[in-house]
């Protein structure tokens, strides 16, 4: 094989390398959300779904839920929760509700970010429904009261280092996603 071609060759792998890297670059984002809503890692909340939820046992224990939210800079909105706190029935599924206005004379498009406090805590920490799942859009001067459906695994009363956490805080901020789909 002669210089030039062995060139184009080493080249066209080069290349190759680059826009295989260039792409799991932008996978990795996504991937690592599946992967920590599957696990509980770094605070992230598991997602389960209904059939999944109704099979938890419930187990007499209770713990305290306390309720975060924020809105990112420049959002135009009010956020919190109706609620700051609950005392819940570990393995009872519950229904928290978070208040949002839009504060602005335009249509806003949101999205919620959510993370749970402790960390040892959040592989425990199941969410069914979640307005977080979802884009929300608020018209101008709009409030609503948006849900959270969720429960937490009784597996945490067995973990060694999640046994002790008495109260879990369930954090979330809103940022401005830009304008609303027509």
């Amino acid at each position: 094989m002669d210089a030039g071609r062995k060139n184009k060759r080493v080249g066209l792998i080069a290349v190759g390398i680059a826009l295989a890297m260039l792409g799991l670059g932008f996978a990795a984002v996504p991937l690592y959300r599946i992967f920590c809503a599957k696990t509980g890692y770094g605070g992230t909340p598991k997602i389960i779904d209904e059939a999944q939820a109704s099979t938890i046992a419930k187990t007499g224990k209770q713990i305290s839920i306390r309720f975060d939210s924020n809105v990112a800079p420049g959002m135009p909105w009010e956020f919190h929760p109706a609620q700051v706190t609950q005392q819940v029935q570990i393995g009872e599924r519950t229904i928290a509700y978070f208040i949002a206005k839009n504060d602005s004379d335009q249509p806003i498009t949101g999205q919620a970010s959510y993370n749970i406090e402790p960390d040892q805590a959040a592989s425990y920490f199941n969410k069914v429904q979640c307005f977080c799942f979802t884009e929300q859009t608020l018209q101008p001067h709009q409030e609503v009261r948006m849900p959270v459906t969720y429960y937490v695994d009784p597996g945490i009363l067995t973990d060694k280092d999640a046994k002790d956490v008495q109260q879990i805080t369930l954090s979330y901020t809103f940022y401005n996603i830009g304008k609303p789909k027509s």
